[in-house]
């Protein structure tokens, strides 16, 4: 009974966290005489909630599970979604609940769990239908991503400031997500990789001729499978060993080289005529001083496994400061860029 109390203790607490920080964003854009604009702060909070709860079948640990849920809820993607009309946000919300079946209620049965599997999809599907009978047209038809957007994974802010469509994770979860892949294709999970590969595929697709879905609706999904390999990543990179300091040394390589190629980046905006791109070339300084902090992050914990320091606590402790601070300036950010 107590073990049942502690646990939803802890949800609760998640709960809240994930409540005060979306009334935080969002509390100075709120208009009394709009409704419509409480589900700003809704749609966010039931999108972490809902990663965060499907993140406790592969994440053993609250904190890995709080910053996949938070990663998800607050990431650029999500917080994307202001753009169009609040009611948008429902759906990206509702995605990583629908993926709980088939996590939860299908584990042991490989068919039926990736017959579950295919409930998100159908409910995009099923919502842009209905929306269109009552003729609630929440997003653009011809919204999807474009190869220009992929450079916006790697510095989400910048894409904010320029207009474009929001993807990514933001900086320091980079090294977790490293990991998360690397874990997943070591166990080889085929159905995942289907997954993330499909609803990403469709996103960049042309609008599907005789329906009315947005394809950019479409990278809910592969976003949600993304912050739960966050999660599980920023797990194993804390619990790495002295066998798994290789990876972790890559990781550190990985994040120093994506420092230098945005301050790099950064100089060259900086030397455009009459300094027209110096605040694009700032926010890239900003930038590559996320990911310095990542690499250095990524690289304690690797001088720590290699010196067999098994002091966890301390490693949860850097990493999540670390995660806290990239999350909460990227989302300040985002929604006043947005709003």
């Amino acid at each position: 009974m107590s073990k049942t109390l502690s646990s939803s203790s802890k949800i609760g607490i998640v709960g809240a966290a994930y409540l005060a920080f979306a009334i935080y964003l969002y509390q100075p854009y709120l208009a009394n005489s709009d409704k419509w604009q409480y589900l700003l702060i809704i749609n966010p909070c039931l999108a972490a909630m809902g990663c965060f709860v499907l993140s406790r079948r592969w994440v053993g640990t609250i904190a890995g599970s709080f910053f996949a849920g938070a990663i998800y809820g607050f990431g650029p993607f999500m917080l994307g979604f202001a753009r169009f009309h609040p009611t948008a946000g429902i759906l990206a919300a509702l995605i990583p609940w629908l993926f709980c079946p088939a996590a939860f209620f299908a584990k042991e049965n490989r068919l039926a769990s990736a017959a579950l599997a295919v409930l998100p999809f159908l409910a995009i599907l099923l919502f842009f239908e209905v929306s269109a009978h009552f003729r609630l047209f929440v997003m653009p038809r011809q919204a999807r991503l474009h190869l220009s957007d992929l450079p916006g994974f790697l510095a989400p802010l910048v894409s904010a400031k320029r207009g474009m469509s929001l993807i990514g994770f933001y900086h320091i979860p980079i090294a977790a997500l490293i990991m998360g892949i690397s874990m997943m294709a070591a166990a080889r999970r085929w159905g995942i990789i289907v997954i993330i590969t499909l609803g990403t595929a469709l996103a960049f697709c042309w609008p599907i001729p005789g329906l009315d879905v947005s394809p950019i609706s479409w990278f809910a999904i592969p976003s949600v499978c993304c912050a739960v390999l966050v999660g599980a990543g920023m797990q194993g990179l804390i619990s790495s060993g002295f066998a798994d300091r290789k990876w972790v040394l890559a990781i550190t390589i990985v994040m120093g080289a994506l420092a230098i190629a945005t301050l790099l980046l950064a100089t060259k905006y900086f030397q455009t005529f009459l300094f027209l791109g110096a605040g694009y070339a700032r926010l890239l300084v900003e930038t590559g001083k996320l990911y310095v902090m990542g690499a250095v992050v990524a690289g304690t914990i690797f001088f720590m496994a290699r010196a067999k320091l098994r002091v966890w606590w301390l490693r949860w402790v850097i990493f999540c400061l670390a995660m806290g601070v990239d999350i909460f300036l990227g989302a300040r950010f985002i929604v006043d860029r947005i709003l």
